[in-house]
């Protein structure tokens, strides 16, 4: 199985990525190997630098060694969330320590093409995500045909456990009206009820981390998320 190497736009399909920042820190490697062992298709890395967003959580060499811990790329897909000022400088190293996809705020940066372009020529993925306060307007559109993920936070960035925002539908709506073979990923607030917002909406990429990791059975909880969104992208193909 192939967790997450080859999601092109000419092939949507569902995409689970627990956020490991609901993880034990202590037993952190263990966990995100029983994360893909339990069927998830990415991890979501949340990087905080206390400047973007009022918090910080983990830094680049975390990075390095989970990837040291599992090196097959292809098959274990890190989605770094870069919740940071001035994203250009963090390419080349969340590259070289095994980042998969590089998702930037559009927020944090003044020239957006050239960032895309620099995370391409680093050999990654490139996503980019909007604050619930952002909108889905032409000068973003514009940008859309050129990422691999646009990402629409469902909470304020910068800390777990908060409430999933229902009002943030009509952007991933919006998005996946105009692009109907992209990844639309939710982040904040994901459980096996707001999931079912967010699959009729048309988001395929869902970031959970605390229904995920309190769940009683990881495995089953994964796939109770995962079938709320085939069912929806299914008549989208």
């Amino acid at each position: 199985m192939c967790y997450g190497c080859d999601n092109s736009k000419n092939q949507l399909s569902s995409i689970i990525a627990p956020s490991i920042l609901s993880a034990n820190f202590t037993t952190l490697g263990q966990d995100v190997s029983k994360l893909f062992l339990n069927n998830s298709d990415w991890i979501h890395i949340d990087i905080m630098d206390g400047h973007f967003v009022p918090n910080i959580s983990i830094g680049l060499p975390v990075i390095q060694q989970l990837r040291e811990l599992l090196p097959d790329s292809k098959r274990f897909f890190f989605d770094c969330h870069m919740m940071v000022s001035e994203p250009e400088r963090w390419v080349e190293q969340v590259a070289n320590f095994g980042g998969s996809q590089f998702t930037f705020h559009y927020e944090s940066t003044t020239n957006p093409t050239e960032l895309i372009a620099l995370i391409k020529k680093n050999g990654m993925k490139a996503g980019c995500a909007l604050k619930p306060k952002s909108v889905v307007d032409d000068k973003f559109l514009k940008i859309v045909d050129s990422l691999d993920m646009v990402l629409i936070m469902t909470v304020e960035p910068g800390f777990g456990g908060q409430k999933f925002m229902k009002d943030m539908m009509p952007k991933v709506r919006k998005l996946r009206a105009r692009f109907p073979k992209l990844n639309i990923q939710v982040d904040g607030g994901l459980t096996q009820e707001t999931v079912v917002a967010a699959g009729e909406a048309g988001a395929n990429v869902i970031v959970a981390g605390t229904s995920v990791f309190k769940a009683k059975n990881q495995a089953e909880t994964i796939q109770l998320l995962r079938n709320e969104v085939e069912k929806n992208i299914r008549p989208k193909l």
